[in-house]
């Protein structure tokens, strides 16, 4: 294989400027900004969080704080730590092309990267902007170079790379070898065995995390490392769009707390409901009519939230008894109610040959439902809400925000942490943790 070593990626990662952004650009890095704090807000709820918390006890200490939690801790433990709790509810957001979650894949590291020097939320929300970019072409040439699905952990350690490397003020040389690094070193992620088999596997995000922070830390230690697949001829094309198509447009944004592939049942069996005045206990059986990929998530009674969100039968059979999909349907205390696994066993699940044609530049699905006294409905063809196409915007992500995190935080403070992710950007980006912190009681 021959590299073309010319600097453009690490170029665009390094020169990109807030002020070079077009306005649409920016918008939606707000939007990103208050998405992501979602869901590390959301995930320091879980019991991911708190082993990747327990395993910064073997780091050196740091005054560094983060979102959801009390503790202080040094770069890499904040890295390792909010890497741990950005996925752990799988409400962050994704990108239909890549097959996963780009924003969750970096944010570990490039928020305890702008922690760790005390950037103010602009240069922040700028970082966030290239390093979207990154991840979704890194994603991009990985699968085809491949041939395999690897999923966000795989591409998340060069975004954390890139991102984290921007910050920490490394040149263009010293951001080729990271990136290098992170890409040779990034966790394979078999995501498809984890969509069999859920655990806290799941998408590989924080082990990808602490591949790209320890390759930034690497660099700076003075390793080299030479060469990456987005210098690779046959991938040039992915960077001739830099500075001029940005991927963080192009991503799709989630309402529910589970796998996206189960999304638009989930939607379309609540408006089914709804509109016909359908109540569960009205249910006989229920057909899913989806697209392969989406078929092949478990099904399994879970035992924890990891086996309840990278499951289909758990989360549609919870919406229908529930009328809703979020934190309270899928905590850990939530499992076991005798009403949902009725339900669940109450669903079967085919393949649909034209949803499965359009996967996965879309992702379809309908329901048919039968009722106890004989009657049957059949939903329209549903995609998920929050796609690309969907344009959302900041009252669509706000929203969100509200109904994601009513269990925490009371209606008045949900408005409170809002007006701080939508400050004067030139705020340092401690002081916003900090409020955050303050907010939520922490």
């Amino acid at each position: 294989m021959e590299f073309i070593t010319n600097y453009k990626l690490e170029d665009y990662v390094l020169k990109t400027q807030w002020e070079d952004l077009p306005d649409e650009v920016q918008k939606r890095a707000i939007v990103c900004g208050i998405d992501l704090m979602t869901a590390l807000i959301l995930g320091s709820q879980g019991e991911q969080f708190k082993n990747g918390r327990r395993l910064t006890e073997w780091m050196k200490p740091g005054n560094i704080e983060i979102p959801g939690c009390d503790g202080r801790f040094s770069f890499l433990g904040a890295a390792f730590a909010m890497g741990h709790a950005s996925n752990s509810f799988d409400i962050d957001d994704g990108h239909n092309m890549i097959k996963g979650h780009p924003g969750t894949s970096f944010i570990g590291g490039v928020m305890a990267a702008g922690l760790e020097k005390n950037i103010t939320y602009r240069e922040y929300l700028t970082a966030v902007v290239v390093s979207y970019d990154v991840a979704v072409r890194m994603g991009l040439a990985i699968q085809d170079h491949y041939q395999f699905l690897h999923s966000t952990g795989t591409y998340g350690a060069v975004a954390t790379a890139a991102g984290a490397g921007r910050i920490l003020g490394l040149n263009r040389q010293q951001l080729n070898t990271a990136i290098s690094m992170a890409e040779f070193h990034a966790p394979m992620v078999p995501v498809m065995r984890a969509v069999e088999y859920p655990s806290m596997n799941k998408d590989g995000v924080p082990f990808g995390a602490m591949v790209g922070t320890l390759a930034v830390l690497d660099t700076l230690a003075g390793e080299t490392a030479k060469t990456h697949l987005l210098e690779l001829p046959e991938y040039q094309n992915l960077l001739d769009s830099l500075g001029e198509t940005y991927e963080i447009m192009n991503l799709y944004f989630k309402p529910y707390t589970c796998c996206r592939w189960a999304h638009q049942p989930i939607k379309a069996s609540i408006d089914l409901m709804r509109d016909n005045r359908i109540a569960y206990t009205d249910i006989e059986c229920v057909k899913v009519h989806t697209f392969n990929s989406a078929t092949r998530l478990s099904k399994i009674v879970p035992n924890d939230t990891d086996e309840a969100q990278y499951n289909i039968a758990y989360p549609v059979a919870a919406a229908i008894v529930h009328g809703e999909l979020g934190y309270n349907q899928v905590c850990n205390a939530a499992l076991g109610d005798e009403r949902v696994t009725d339900m669940m066993n109450r669903l079967s699940f085919e393949v649909d040959p034209e949803m499965e044609s359009q996967f996965p530049e879309k992702r379809l699905a309908w329901v048919e439902f039968t009722l106890k006294n004989g009657a049957s409905f059949r939903s329209e063809v549903y995609a998920a809400d929050g796609e690309a196409t969907d344009c959302v915007d900041y009252e669509w992500i706000a929203n969100k925000f509200r109904r994601i995190v009513a269990p925490f935080l009371s209606p008045c403070d949900c408005d409170k942490l809002l007006s701080v992710l939508t400050c004067n950007p030139d705020r340092k980006l401690r002081d916003i943790v900090k409020d955050v912190n303050i907010i939520l009681g922490q």
